[in-house]
Order: C-alpha cells, then structure tokens, then sequence
C-alpha cells in the first residue's frame, strides 16, 4: 500500500495550517517586533499580510493543479529537471538538524512547569514532546487535523479573553500615524515577523491527502493566512496597550505575563498547557511534512525501498521512524552542547527563504497568464527576503549546490544504463 489516504477535509486544513503559523511565532514575534517598532508593528503586520498574500496565492495555485506528497521540490521537478528536483528535497530535508530543534525546546519549555518534578527538566520535556510528536504522526493526518482544529479554538478563545478582560476599546484599535523616516524601523521588524509566516511550504507538501483539493486546498492555504494575521495584529494589540514588550523578558513570555496580569496566577497552567501544544502544532505539521518528502523521494527513486510503505492509517511509517531519529539525535546535540538556539533558527529561515524563492521560480514556468504574473512579483518579494538575511543565507546555498552534483551523476549512470 504506497497511497496516501485523502482524509484532510477544509476546515481541518485551514486550522492546521493556522495553528501551524502561529506555533511558536505567537509567543515571541509580535512582543520582539513591538520592541523593534512600537506601535508601528500594527501597519507592520498589515504590510506583511498584504506582501504575503501573492506567495500564498501561488502556492494555493500550484496545490491546486499539481496536488503532490513532495510540495516544492515536486513543483521543481515539473518545472525544471530531476537533479535540481532532488537538491530541493534535501534543501527542505536539511531542516530537522537546524530548524525543528528549537521549536522542540521552547515546547519543552511550557511543559517543564506540567511535569512532576522528577521530570521537569529539558531533557525529560524535550525528549517527552517528540515522543507524543511521534504518537501523532503515527496516527495519521485525519487525527493530527482533528487536535490541530481543538488547538487552534484554545489560541482564539485566550486572544479573545485578552481583549475582554483587557477592555480593548476602539481607541486602541486605532493605527498610528505613518512617516517616511519609520520605514526603515518598519523593515527591521518585518525581517523578524516574516518567520511567523514560515509553513506555507510545509502545508504544500499536504496537498494529496485532501478530499477535494482542486476546491479546498486553496481556499485552506487563504483562510488559514488570514485568521493567523487577525491573531497575530489582535495580540500586537493587547502586547501594546499594557506594554508588554522593550525587554529580554517579554521576548518569549509576554503571553504568560498578560495571562498572569490579567487573569491572575490561576492561570499559569492553562497557559502552559496551551502554549505547549501551540508550539507542538507548529511542529507537527513540519515533522508530517518532512516524512512525506521522504516517501516522495523513497517513491520516485527507490520504489523497492521499505520507506515507500504506508500504514492503513496512510502514514509512511518507516520514512516518520527517520524524520524522528535525526531529529532526537539533533536535539540531544543541542542539549549536551548547549549550542545557541538563535544560530539554529537563523540557518532555518535561510532554507525556508530559499525553498519558497525556488517555488516562486517553478510557478513563473508551470503557470499561465494571471496566475504567472502573480509569480513573478512573488519571486521579486521572496528574492528581497532572501538577499536581507545575511551570512545565514550561505547555509541554504551551500546545501542547495552540494546535492545537486551528486545526483547529477547519479542521473548521468542512470541514464547511460538505459
């Protein structure tokens, strides 16, 4: 049995993909933005929402019309060639050592206080998280949906208890005045907040497992980028109104803060349970995607292999026992080192950055009239991104060139074979 099952129906992939963007970003972007930018961070999310929207609206396109476990790196291949097809599926691969690890830690973290105390420790937390992160994905995509639909009405309700509880009025909803010396101020927060927009590659890779995705995929991809910007800007609301940012402290634990200021102590462990299984969310798309990109590649170049086989569940089992070894091994690299989690996260969004420039560039090739142009300004959008990040982006180039020789040959014995 080598089919995946089609059990993600709309309103289970619009809170996947919700939850998934706000994962962990909700607990730390908008107060290190609001830091950056003050009040300003409220045009800042807008701005970013609306130079979000072509790069989702493509890849909503490209989902529609070539619906495929392998997201981008399968986009690539129709567009272009198999060899740069595969230097994509080790590109989106080369994430589970750099980019799943810190997620895993801060999830760790809001379990730690959840534990008994015999286990409140990171390596218990860490190592406890990945082991129901693998009891999850073992259970298929028709379960995780269901959990990720639950998580995403908890994160709704706390944003909505923050706004009655913190008497959110009109004159807080009001935008502050622009001026032409704020753009740059404005820039160095997007830099920042456009991590929160970082899994829309990830949902791609999702888009077989649809009931009906010529329909639903797209409209998921669209909905769940615009409920995560509401909740994004509604937070940066109440993060400004009781100033819950400009310090080290706040980068990380403003929500629990508000929870505390607002609510009282009662809630700390409300807020560690919601705050664990928000960022568990975001993970767990990742990881579902991951393990499919092994199947995808295992499919088309090893078709033999034991990592093609799926369960009655539609779960590749053997390729998700894979995805979980290298990324336990890498979290306990990160733990015995004590390496800095802000390293990891910096060489992540580099591959993210670069897996999304590479599916702009596909679409400009697959697509057709409106829909190619739309491309083409979402290519100039991802380049612009990409060309900000710095050194960090070295680490997404070096990847990309190093397994595009290697299978150049491959495919070179290959074909002088046949």
């Amino acid at each position: 049995m080598h089919q995946l099952k089609q059990d993600i129906t709309l309103f289970s992939g619009i809170s996947q993909l919700a939850t998934t963007l706000l994962g962990t970003g909700l607990f730390m972007v908008p107060a290190i933005a609001s830091g950056i930018t003050g009040s300003l961070t409220l045009w800042a999310w807008c701005i970013l929402f609306i130079a979000i929207c072509p790069i989702a609206l493509t890849f909503a396109t490209m989902g529609k019309h070539y619906p495929n476990a392998g997201g981008t790196a399968y986009f690539v291949r129709r567009a272009f060639n198999k060899r740069l097809e595969n230097a994509v599926a080790w590109l989106f691969m080369s994430i589970m050592p750099v980019g799943i690890p810190p997620a895993i830690a801060l999830a760790g973290g809001f379990l730690k206080p959840i534990l008994p105390s015999f286990l409140a420790h990171d390596w218990a937390a860490q190592l406890l998280t990945i082991a129901l992160l693998l009891i999850v994905n073992l259970m298929g995509s028709k379960s995780s949906g269901q959990l990720q639909s639950l998580i995403a009405l908890c994160i709704f309700a706390l944003i909505g208890g923050f706004f009655w509880q913190g008497n959110i009025g009109l004159d807080d909803l009001v935008m502050p005045t622009l001026h032409a010396q704020d753009a740059i101020s404005i820039g160095e927060a997007l830099a920042v907040m456009f991590w929160c927009f970082v899994g829309i590659e990830a949902f791609a890779h999702m888009g077989e497992e649809f009931k009906n995705p010529q329909r639903d995929f797209p409209i998921a991809i669209l909905a769940g980028c615009f409920i995560a910007g509401c909740v994004y800007w509604a937070c940066t609301v109440v993060i400004l109104k009781f100033h819950a940012y400009g310090s080290s402290h706040f980068d990380n634990g403003s929500i629990p803060w508000l929870s505390d200021h607002l609510f009282g102590s009662n809630m700390a462990l409300v807020i560690s349970i919601l705050g664990f299984f928000a960022c568990f969310a975001s993970v767990n798309l990742y990881t579902q995607s991951l393990s499919r990109m092994v199947l995808s590649q295992a499919r088309q170049y090893r078709p033999s292999s034991a990592l093609v086989s799926v369960s009655s569940r539609g779960v590749p089992v053997r390729a998700t026992y894979v995805v979980f070894a290298v990324i336990t091994a890498s979290c306990v690299l990160g733990l015995v080192t004590e390496l800095d989690l802000s390293i990891f996260l910096k060489l992540a969004n580099s591959v993210f950055v670069m897996i999304y420039l590479l599916a702009m560039l596909a679409a400009t090739r697959l697509l057709t009239g409106k829909a190619r142009h739309l491309a083409r300004l979402s290519l100039l959008l991802c380049t612009l991104v990409f060309l900000c990040l710095g050194w960090s982006m070295l680490y997404a180039v070096i990847i990309l060139l190093v397994f595009m020789r290697p299978w150049q040959r491959t495919q070179q014995r290959h074909y002088a074979q046949s």
